[in-house]
Formats: structure tokens, C-alpha cells, sequence
């Protein structure tokens, strides 16, 4: 599997992401929460990130934070091989920047998790 992050697997657009944020369902892990919802018809995993305003007046820090959690989403995104099509957004929620290898951590454990959880469904 290539560990690219094409445009298909981005999500986008006003129905797919008020859909999400409506239906989905809501977990934290770490520093991270985030919203997960099976679509309907979708062939790939698709992932939208964000960081608030709130806890960065600044862009540069929040787009930091961003270029991070895509990073540690597209070198993980095997995790979720078997899970079949997913839409995940992930939240940043701290105030503080943390390194690299923590959200990397924070990320692989909700991707493992939501991998367990819809292999024990079907």
C-alpha cells in the first residue's frame, strides 16, 4: 500500500462533514478527539483534521499542528486496512504543541481501536 494521502482520501464538503459531525460517533485519546461514522457507498477511508482557533490565535501554529496529524495519519493508515470505509475526522485538543511522536502515538492508538471495534461487528 502506497503512504500517499490523495485527494479521494481527504474529506470535504459540506454534507459529507455536517453528516459526520450529526451522526458520528465521538472518542478521545490523549490530546486527541475524535469523530468517526461508517458512509454509505464510500470505497476508501477518508480523514479531515482541525485544530481550534481558541487554543492557536496563530496559523503557523495551527497548521503545525495539522501537517502533524495528516503525517501521522497517512504512515499509519494501514491500521484501518480491514475496517472498511471509514470517515474520520480528527480533533487536536490541548494547548499546548506537543511533539511529533505523542500525536503519532495518540493517533495509532484510535486508529488500532477503531480497527478492534468494527472487526467485532462484522
Amino acid at each position: 500500500m502506497t503512504q500517499t494521502l490523495p485527494k479521494n482520501e481527504r474529506l470535504s464538503g459540506k454534507t459529507a462533514v455536517g453528516t459526520l459531525m450529526k451522526k458520528g460517533r465521538w472518542g478521545a485519546s490523549g490530546c486527541l478527539k475524535y469523530c468517526v461514522i461508517k458512509p454509505g457507498g464510500g470505497e476508501t477511508n477518508r480523514i479531515m483534521v482541525s485544530v481550534s482557533k481558541r487554543f492557536f490565535k496563530r496559523a503557523v501554529k495551527r497548521n503545525l499542528l495539522k501537517r502533524r496529524l495528516r503525517e501521522s495519519y497517512r504512515t499509519q493508515k494501514e491500521l484501518l486496512d480491514g475496517a472498511g470505509p471509514l470517515d474520520l475526522m480528527l480533533v487536536y485538543n490541548s494547548k499546548e504543541i506537543l511533539d511529533y511522536q505523542i500525536i503519532h502515538q495518540d493517533v495509532a492508538d484510535i486508529l488500532r481501536s477503531l480497527a478492534s471495534k468494527t472487526e467485532e461487528k462484522s
